[in-house]
């Protein structure tokens, strides 16, 4: 039997990446409301920065301006930095608007 690739699998740590400076609200089921301080950004997820309650695995629902509230799973933490893959991808021309709204400063 041959083994396929489930969709939520592949790699995506080589998405191309663009520094925000994007602070957020999010929801966690035992937290409550939560702020996020969102470094970069991609199509599929997310990094923060701040220490986070959290275990690898949990999940938020991100309310994302522009783009509307999305749900992401903690993928990994370490040092204060916490990376998110989101359920499902933002759309292209979504991901540019939000992008250029919050484009950290180089």
């Amino acid at each position: 039997m041959i083994k396929q690739a489930r969709p939520g699998s592949y790699e995506m740590r080589y998405a191309s990446r663009h520094s925000v400076d994007l602070v957020v609200t999010a929801e966690h089921r035992r937290l409550g409301e939560i702020t996020l301080d969102i470094q970069n950004i991609s199509a599929q997820g997310f990094m923060v920065q701040g220490d986070l309650d959290l275990q690898r695995g949990e999940r938020l629902e991100v309310h994302f301006p522009l783009v509307g509230r999305m749900d992401a799973l903690l993928v990994w933490s370490h040092d204060g930095r916490a990376g998110f893959q989101l359920e499902r991808v933002i759309r292209g021309e979504d991901l540019r608007r939000l992008v250029r709204q919050f484009q950290a400063a180089a």
